[in-house]
Order: structure tokens, then sequence, then C-alpha cells
């Protein structure tokens, strides 16, 4: 049950007030919840396509590097030739205030060669390749899946939020305005019946002093 402030004009004015401020506010909160969602559904999509091609993109790297394996040998230390990945920078963009990651990749469009063609084959070549892609492609991956993860827990929190106006402090101020526009009502009519038995009191005591 609402706590009911107390009936003035004033008080009125400041519920009304409150209840307007209550109303923008859900409706800012659940444009800001749509637009989260669209924007997750699409990363959701993105994220879907990506791993299809990473799980593809691993069937031929490994198929590949099965090849080298068999007309080459052992190939570990050709393998040990390629060095860790050092490159990978994060940055963010907002979206609606949720801070969203960007994943990249230095160079991630041309590999280098760090062994000699003269002692591989295509085979390996092809391998190395897959697996070049597969590391951008699970970096783009690592952004879509963590921005998914943000985008959820903000839209969770804005419903919430949305939620608490939409359920209650709406509610509670549109009660405690129907309250005291009701009382101020009910005070004006009492007014209004109080000065007519006045008038009518002062009207009958100047026709029997006439």
């Amino acid at each position: 049950m609402a706590v009911h402030a107390v009936p003035t004009k004033g008080n009125l004015m400041t519920s009304k007030k409150s209840l307007a401020l209550a109303k923008t506010g859900y409706e800012l909160l659940d444009k800001k919840r749509n637009i989260l969602v669209r924007e997750m559904m699409t990363l959701i999509d993105k994220a879907s396509e990506i791993q299809d091609k990473i799980d593809s993109t691993y069937s031929k790297a490994y198929l590949a590097l099965q090849k080298a394996n068999i007309t080459m040998g052992y190939i570990d230390d050709f393998a040990k030739s390629v060095p860790e990945e050092n490159s990978l920078k994060v940055s963010y963009r907002s979206v609606m205030g949720v801070e969203i990651p960007i994943v990249t990749i230095d160079d991630n469009t041309a590999p280098q060669l760090y062994y000699g063609l003269d002692a591989t084959n295509q085979a390996f070549d092809e391998a190395y390749q897959c697996f070049h892609e597969v590391k951008v492609l699970t970096a783009d991956l690592a952004e879509v899946e963590n921005s998914v993860y943000r985008l959820a827990d903000a839209i969770k929190k804005t419903q919430k939020r949305a939620n608490a106006l939409k359920n209650i402090m709406i509610p509670r101020f549109e009660e405690t305005v129907k309250f005291i526009t009701d009382a101020l009502d009910e005070k004006d009519r009492e007014e209004f019946s109080r000065m007519k038995v006045i008038k009518s009191q002062k009207e009958r005591a100047e026709s029997e002093s006439a």
C-alpha cells in the first residue's frame, strides 16, 4: 500500500511531476532495452556464422596437417618456428552506455612465413594458412561472444529497472495523485457546502432583522 502524502496543492504538483518523470524514464528504458536486444540478436547471428567458419576451417586445417605429417614426417620443428601471437589488442565502443569490446590482430590478412619453402610442401602451407584464419576468427568470436554477454547483462538490468518503474513507482505515484486529488475535491465540496450554509444563515439573519 502506498504511503499517501498530505493532500495539499503543492504535494499534488510534486506528485504529478514525479509521475511524469517516472513515465518518461520508463519509455527511455524501454527504448534502450529494445535497441540492446536488436544489437544482441544481430551479434548472436554473427557468432553462429563465425563458429560455423571456425569449425569448417579447423576441419580443413587438421586434414592438411595430417597430410603434411604423412608427406613430411614429424613437423614439430617447423611448427615451433611460428612465434606466439602477441599483437592482440582490445578497444571499446559504446552502445547505449554499454561498453562493447573491439578485438583486433595486427596484419591479420597476410600471414608471414617463418619457415623455408624448400623444406615444406603444399599441405603444410595449407595447414598454416588455415590455422592463421582460425586465429583471426577466434578473435572475432571472442569479441562477439563477450559483447553478447555484456549486452545480455545490460538488458537484464534495464528490464529490472523498467519493471520497477512500470509495476511499482508509476502505480504508486498514480495512486498518490488520485488520493490527493480526491481529498482536495472533497475539501472543496465541504468548503462549498460550508459557504452555502453561512450564506443561508446570513440571509436568514438579515431577513429576520428587517
